[in-house]
This record gives C-alpha cells, structure tokens and sequence, in this order.
C-alpha cells in the first residue's frame, strides 16, 4: 500500500490549516486507498484568531502541533521526525497557517520564508522526484522550495500571484475545479478556497489533486 505525507499547520482557516481542505484531503486519500500520516511542527501559532469575530485574541498563544492534532485526532506526529524516504507522496493543505505558521508569506510576502523543517522534508521529495501537492494559498511558498520556474496555482488573485512571480515562480490562473501540474518536478498544485464558495467546490480540485497524485505513482 502506498503512503502519504499530509503537513498541518494547526487547526482554523484564519490561523491553521483548513480544516474542510485537509478533511478533504484525508477522505480522497483513503478512497484512493492510500495510508497516510499527518505531521505539525512543534512550534508556536503566528497568533491566534477568533473565528468567530475574526480578530485576534489577544494575549492568547497555541501550539501548531497541538492543534493540528484536533484534526488529525490525535494521529499525528512533529514534523522534526518527518523522513521522506518513508512516504511515496506528501500533500500541504492550504488555511492562513500556511502562509502564517509554515511561511510567513502572510506578512512578508516575496520577502518571506518558510520553515526549514518544511523545507528539510519537501526537498527531501522533490529530490527523489516524488508527487508533491500544494493546496489553497500553500503554493505560495514553493518558489523558495523549488526553486526559480516552478510552475504552480493559487487560483486567480493578481496580488499574491505577483509575489509569487516575484520570488521566481511561474503563476498559471486556474479554476476551483482544476489542478495545475508542474511535470518535471512532480508538483501538482489547486485553488480550493482560494476561490472555492462551498465545501462541494473544493472537494473537486483536491479530489483531482489526490487522483493526479495517485496515477503519477504508476
């Protein structure tokens, strides 16, 4: 049975990873009969946000992995321990902890990094030529994995996929339903809420995400 690698960057879209996206992902993967093992680096949240008023809590700290394991229930483990040689593929769903927690994209922009955990562990991937996919706002950060013409999606916003061409990424505009693959680094790439309007609309590009994924293992 194949495995997958899934990274978390907490739990909440506003400061974690996306929850409806990584669930989403789970679920295609267990259709696709694959094994997985979610992984969170063992650090402190950016800050902490409010879901339900949106502002930051003030005086409020969490941890990445703590929260992540909400989703993952509990089966999880810090990304310090990640070893890519034991997985065949690794997926990033996207949520502002991506660009907040595992980058900080959200505030640096073509100026930001990314964390060199996660950078340890995708390159491990990317050397060994294995599927890597990116969800949501996550791509942003690839350029700085990848390297200079990586070709990837956000979806359609002019702003962020600037920065990305910034950083030397190649920026393809993609719809909700679509993927976008980068075939000689094995890197498939989607949207999801970055344009996505319900949990039905990002369920098809990481399902295809998922499936691509899948069918590059042979």
């Amino acid at each position: 049975m194949k495995k997958f690698a899934v990274v978390l960057s907490g739990c909440g879209v506003f400061d974690g990873a996306e929850i409806y996206e990584s669930v989403l992902t789970l679920q295609a993967l267990e259709r696709n009969n694959i094994e997985y093992q979610c992984f969170a680096p063992n650090i402190e949240q950016m800050h902490v946000i409010n879901h339900l008023t949106g502002e930051v809590a003030e005086g409020e700290s969490r941890n990445v992995l703590v929260e992540a394991a909400r989703i993952a229930r509990g089966e999880i483990k810090d990304l310090a321990e990640a070893k890519a040689d034991e997985f065949d593929a690794v997926i990033l769903p996207g949520g502002f902890g991506a660009a907040k927690n595992l980058s900080d994209f959200a505030v640096k922009g073509s100026d930001c990094a990314v964390n060199p955990e996660l950078v340890r562990f995708i390159q491990g991937f990317a050397d060994a030529k294995k599927p890597v996919g990116f969800v949501c706002i996550a791509p942003a950060m690839l350029p700085l994995i990848f390297g200079k013409g990586t070709k990837l999606t956000i979806g359609n916003d002019e702003e962020t996929a600037k920065a990305i061409e910034a950083m030397g990424g190649v920026h393809v505009a993609c719809q909700v339903d679509d993927i976008v693959v980068d075939e000689d680094k094995q890197l498939v790439t989607t949207p999801a809420y970055m344009l996505a309007g319900s949990i039905s609309e990002a369920a098809k590009g990481i399902n295809k995400l998922v499936d691509k994924m899948v069918s590059m293992l042979g």
